[in-house]
C-alpha cells in the first residue's frame, strides 16, 4: 500500500466483489420483479465497517480494492471506475472518513498474491486496529493461513464470505447482506415473498 494506512482498514478483492453483486442483482430483479440499481460503494463500504465493528464516530477507514491490470471497473457499481472514481478518493460520513485506494496486480504479482501481500503488510502495522477482508472464495483458505500465522492479538479481524467457512481467530460475516443493502433491497421486500 502506497498512502499511510488508517486503524481500519478493508481490503476486498474488487472482481470477486462485483461479481456477487451482479449474481445478487440477477436473482432479486427476477425475485422483486424490479430493477435493481448499481450497488451503493459508499453504502457497502459503511455496511461492510458496520459488520466488521465499527461504529459512529470520527473514524479513519483505509479502502484497497485490489484488482487485476485489465480491470477498469466494478460495473456493478456506482462508483465503480477504479482509477478516476475511486483511487485516491473520499467521503465522510457517520463512521468517519473512508479514503480508496485500487492497486493492481501486473507483471510478477497477480491479484491473489498482492491480497495477500497486502494483508500481510497491513496485519504488521501497529497502527492498524481493526481488518475486513473480502477475499474471493478461492484464496479464503489462503488468507485464513496468513492470519492463522500473524501475529493478532491486538486486532480486530473479519472475514466476508458467501456462506459460512472453516473459521479460525477471526470473525465472519455474511457478504451478501452488505451487497443487499448497497443495492438497495430490503428486509420488507423480502418477507413479502415468503
Amino acid at each position: 500500500m502506497n498512502k499511510e494506512t488508517s486503524e481500519n482498514v478493508i481490503i476486498a478483492d474488487a472482481a470477486f466483489v462485483d461479481k456477487v453483486a451482479f449474481d445478487l442483482t440477477v436473482n432479486f430483479e427476477r425475485m422483486l420483479e424490479r430493477r435493481i440499481p448499481q450497488a451503493d460503494m459508499a453504502r457497502w463500504v459503511e455496511c461492510i465497517a458496520l459488520d466488521g465493528g465499527l461504529r459512529n464516530g470520527n473514524h479513519q477507514t483505509t479502502v484497497v480494492l485490489i484488482h487485476d491490470k485489465d480491470m477498469m471497473t466494478m460495473e456493478n457499481f456506482l462508483p465503480g471506475r477504479l482509477t478516476d472514481e475511486l483511487e485516491g478518493k473520499a467521503f465522510s460520513g457517520n463512521l468517519g472518513e473512508f479514503s480508496f485506494t485500487a492497486p493492481c496486480g501486473e507483471g510478477f504479482v497477480d491479484k491473489d498474491t498482492l491480497m495477500l501481500d497486502t494483508l500481510q503488510t497491513v496485519l504488521q502495522d501497529g497502527k492498524v486496529k481493526r481488518v475486513m477482508v473480502v477475499p474471493d472464495e478461492a484464496q479464503y483458505n489462503n488468507v485464513r493461513e496468513v492470519l492463522r500465522k500473524a501475529d493478532t492479538a491486538d486486532k480486530h479481524i473479519t472475514l466476508f464470505a458467501m456462506q459460512p467457512m472453516p473459521g479460525g481467530h477471526f470473525f465472519q460475516e455474511i457478504l451478501g447482506y452488505s451487497l443487499m443493502a448497497a443495492l438497495g433491497i430490503k428486509g420488507e421486500e423480502l418477507r413479502m415473498e415468503n
